[in-house]
């Protein structure tokens, strides 16, 4: 566990250096999350075989889903006078988004259950988490 964290806040410091490039920090962050996955929830050679590409789809539609409503929204606020309709539009778009990852998470957690323990899945969920939480804080630094 305390490897974990080392492993990030190492990482954390490295990114900060070179954050101009976006692409390598996002796969990088990416990576550093999946190994703490793979770590505490306590994956199998066999779960991770199976799980991780499940895993990365379920966060490519996530991203997917947050990319569409953020880019909606931009491109209402680079209007000069958008419509109400498309302020609308862009608002309803921005306040699916949530219920949107819930669905998605939902349906992936159907299939993380066909590969992972009770417990392996109450500790993604917890993973999850402390990997949120431990980036926010490198980020107030």
């Amino acid at each position: 566990m305390k490897k974990s964290i080392a492993f990030i806040l190492i990482i954390l410091a490295t990114l900060t250096a070179n954050a101009q490039d976006r692409s390598k920090w996002v796969n990088e962050m990416l990576e550093a999350k999946h190994q703490m996955l793979i770590e505490e929830v306590g994956l199998t050679p066999t779960q991770q075989e199976q799980f991780m590409p499940l895993y990365e789809a379920m966060e490519k539609e996530i991203y997917t889903t947050n990319r569409d409503a953020r880019t909606l929204a931009a491109s209402v606020e680079k209007k000069k006078a958008p419509t109400d309709s498309e302020y609308k539009q862009a608002a309803e778009a921005l306040s699916r988004v949530k219920v949107r990852e819930g669905e998605i998470e939902a349906k992936y957690f159907e299939k993380f259950s066909k590969i992972l323990s009770k417990r392996q899945l109450f500790l993604l969920k917890q993973t999850e988490n402390k990997f949120t939480r431990t980036m926010l804080r490198g980020r107030k630094h």
